[in-house]
């Protein structure tokens, strides 16, 4: 018997996969986790002069022979949410649901959360939407010579990204604990 979409499937069931692993895993995060920064020049998201949180900086430029900028656990939310996530369904999806302003992150980890399963739920379902043809068949629009690569590998991506930060995220919490 030969299932349909079965790359969708397949696809969808790892997405969902990593999201009970990363959620869970955030389970009980306060606030003073989220924006915790365990050394003096972490990279992070900070109220403006309006009283709106924005991350400090988006990508940060590696320097060699420097080491990268720390990063809050925030600051990974919001780079796995809206910088990733979102950006995806901005730049590679016909149908954008408005979003406000991008730039602007919540100060809380109960909201910083919520948006990060927003634009998870944003982003998945699109791509559950797509059907095997659609998956495998170049995107047709995006940045970066993405227009000619498939949303599988989109997908991928959003999940090399997950994985990392993710990672990131749960290290961050075990050392935030043991301080």
């Amino acid at each position: 018997m030969t299932l349909p979409d079965p790359a969708t499937r397949d696809i969808r069931a790892i997405f969902e996969r990593a999201r009970t692993r990363l959620f869970g895993r955030l389970e009980g995060l306060t606030d003073a986790e989220y924006l915790w920064e365990p050394v003096g020049d972490c990279l992070s998201i900070r109220p403006g002069d309006d009283g709106v949180f924005r991350v400090a900086e988006m990508i940060p430029e590696s320097v060699p022979g420097v080491p990268d900028p720390v990063t809050t656990i925030a600051w990974r939310v919001w780079h796995i949410g809206s910088l990733c996530l979102r950006g995806y369904v901005i730049h590679f999806f016909d149908d954008v649901p408005e979003f406000g302003d991008r730039d602007a992150w919540p100060g809380t980890a109960k909201e910083g959360l919520q948006a990060l399963a927003e634009d998870w739920e944003h982003f998945t379902s699109r791509i559950a939407a797509l059907g095997d043809e659609r998956l495998l068949a170049p995107i047709g629009m995006g940045p970066g010579g993405w227009a000619e690569e498939t949303y599988l590998k989109l997908a991928l991506h959003a999940l090399v990204e997950v994985s990392h930060h993710g990672g990131e995220i749960g290290l961050l919490r075990d050392l935030y604990l043991r301080t």
